[in-house]
């Protein structure tokens, strides 16, 4: 297997947004969890490596970062794609920076890009300022995020603050110019030893316009936005033969741990509808009782009647009352297990089909479910493919969509189900 694109995302949900826009662009793409331990035995285009590396220790997330990078690089892979969140989930010692740093020193390059926009799910970057929807990243929920909150929008300042590369800016007016300027901006900042520069975009325009100028630089760093344009640099044209996948059948279920805003709109929504929802007690859960066996007998009754939810999702007050109590990360690693065990419980009951909310979240399912590998399919929102996935636990084939807390419709759960039945013909509909 010889890759045209390599790539490291710094989470699971993420990793699944990147292939997303990659499947789009007409790649055959794979997804790993972790670094595979030997050559993979598919012909694809691009294979992406998730990893847990946003919110560890830098250390460690430069030692798992180098390790894909060599696995990557090992399998031919042409060009390298950091992918991080489109809300630049980070604090001051890291991690985009380090990692970024460690990568640009092991591929020998003095140059790179950093861009976390998305304007198809409303992140955009103006004047190297990050804006999540119509406010600043800064006045966004982003601010309250339990573990990486950002309170500074300004793109420049912030990853300033984790290199000590300079780092530099191309502006609206250079992207809006064409690949030809943008070319003639690098060479000056690259000139000006500027090791890394924050790109604006607004617009799919400004992607499109972007990609051309990265033709040959060994490393990306950006969202998941920047690789709608990458595979036309690989003469690849878009083609829902990308997309396809087996049919669907079983059961379906979400698990939600992420508190963001879009997903406890997800969770009102789901259950105004009249959904079935069970909500796990994070405390509860911290005192030794068993709401987890609760939760799957409680579920085991209702997975005839269509899709089941359980979730820990929260307003921030709750999630604030509760670290304080348990402490951040104490609070977090029995929230993760929990839910872990609520994704195998489901798929030993049946559960074929799955939504896991939250990128923790959806790391921890994946391991719990011997799952190493991600075939990426149709997009179900913007940043959001459904993947199929052989899973021990399951003793074959689940579908399972990994959705970060932030993306996604008020109907998204209703409407990836939806989606699977429409693509596999009905298939498993008796199951909603």
């Amino acid at each position: 297997m010889s890759l045209l694109l390599g790539c490291i995302a710094d989470d699971s949900t993420g990793a699944t947004d990147l292939a997303n826009n990659l499947v789009r662009g007409g790649m055959r793409v794979v997804q790993t969890i972790g670094v595979p331990a030997a050559p993979l035995d598919e012909d694809v285009d691009a294979v992406v490596v998730a990893l847990k590396s946003r919110t560890c220790a830098a250390k460690e997330a430069v030692a798992q970062s180098l390790a894909a990078l060599a696995w990557l690089r090992n399998a031919g892979a042409k060009q390298v794609y950091f992918k991080y969140c489109s809300t630049f989930d980070s604090t001051p010692r890291g991690n985009i920076g380090p990692v970024t740093d460690a990568l640009m020193g092991a591929l020998g390059t003095d140059f790179t890009i950093a861009c976390p926009a998305f304007p198809e799910n409303k992140r955009l970057v103006f004047k190297g300022y990050l804006f999540v929807g119509d406010v600043l990243l800064s006045e966004s929920g982003m601010r309250n995020h339990p573990i990486t909150p950002m309170t500074d929008a300004n793109l420049v300042r912030v990853l300033q603050a984790q290199t000590s590369r300079k780092v530099g800016l191309i502006d609206y007016t250079v992207v809006d110019a064409g690949p030809s300027a943008i070319a003639r901006r690098i060479a000056d900042l690259r000139a000006d030893r500027v090791g890394i520069a924050i790109v604006d975009a607004i617009s799919d325009g400004d992607l499109a316009r972007l990609g051309p100028a990265l033709r040959d630089m060994p490393l990306v760093t950006a969202g998941s936005g920047v690789a709608i344009a990458l595979p036309a640099n690989f003469g690849i044209e878009p083609t829902p033969r990308a997309s396809h996948l087996p049919p669907a059948s079983g059961g379906a279920a979400i698990v939600s741990g992420s508190c963001s805003t879009a997903t406890r709109g997800q969770v009102s929504e789901f259950v105004r509808t009249g959904g079935a929802a069970f909500p796990l007690d994070p405390l509860a859960l911290a005192e030794r009782r068993d709401p987890v066996r609760v939760a799957l007998d409680w579920a085991r009754e209702r997975l005839r009647e269509g899709p089941v939810l359980i979730y820990t999702t929260a307003v921030p007050e709750a999630v604030s009352e509760v670290q304080s109590r348990l402490g951040v990360q104490e609070a977090g690693d029995i929230v993760e297990r929990a839910l872990a065990r609520v994704a195998r419980g489901l798929v030993e009951m049946g559960v074929r089909r799955m939504v896991v909310a939250g990128g923790e979240t959806s790391g921890a399912a994946l391991r719990e479910l011997g799952i190493e590998r991600l075939r990426i399919g149709p997009q179900i929102d913007p940043g959001v493919p459904w993947c199929s996935a052989f899973s021990p636990i399951a003793q074959g084939v689940l579908h399972l969509a990994l959705k970060s807390g932030n993306f996604g419709a008020p109907d998204f759960f209703a409407k990836a189900f939806s989606l699977l039945r429409a693509e596999a013909g009905g298939a498993g509909s008796r199951h909603g």
